[in-house]
């Protein structure tokens, strides 16, 4: 995983669905097993924006954003299943992201605006990693072992998260999904 360099007091953000629970110690299990060397840092997610660095004062401002974003959109259904891999240009296994793409991509575009926006290397793909940066036979075991996976449960809310010195990614804030169905129609068409 590439991490933007910080400097002085700057704080490095994420925001993602974290996926819950009993699907996220399925999947965290499956990371740890392959030998993933972030199983340990980051908990099960779909990430809505990659790894960022912010100044500490920019904080209540990114926080006001990301609450601007919930209100515009709705709770919606999201559907794991089966798996895919991002090789040959990345050593990645993952999950997929069957259901709600819609959903996801509306809300990463949402959230990707403001005090967040940045250009991207990649288009964005949701997805839920399972095995990173192992050799590409346990990236195989991964994939297999999970082929058959499949999860549903409705996205009501993200989180913000922080990546402390320690390197693990701990939520910082909860921003529930209060749009209604036609403000995330809206939102998804801008």
């Amino acid at each position: 995983m590439r991490l933007p360099q910080r400097s002085g007091d700057q704080v490095r953000i994420g925001v993602a669905i974290t996926v819950p629970e009993p699907y996220a110690s399925v999947l965290h299990a499956a990371r740890a097993r392959c030998g993933d060397p972030w199983a340990q840092y980051i908990r099960p997610h779909i990430t809505l924006l990659g790894p960022t660095v912010v100044e500490p004062d920019e904080i209540a401002q990114v926080d006001e954003h990301l609450a601007a974003v919930a209100r515009q959109h709705a709770p919606f259904v999201v559907e794991l299943r089966g798996t895919g891999t991002f090789r040959p240009v990345s050593p990645v296994v993952f999950v997929q992201v069957a259901e709600g793409l819609a959903g996801c991509v509306g809300l990463e575009r949402s959230v990707r605006s403001g005090v967040l926006a940045q250009d991207t290397h990649f288009r964005y793909h949701p997805h839920v990693t399972v095995a990173h940066e192992v050799e590409d036979d346990l990236l195989d075991e991964t994939s297999d072992a999970l082929a058959g996976f499949g999860a549903t449960f409705v996205v009501d809310s993200f989180h913000s998260y922080a990546h402390g010195d320690d390197g693990v990614w701990r939520p910082s804030r909860d921003f529930s999904l209060t749009g209604s169905p036609a403000d995330a129609e809206v939102s998804a068409a801008t």
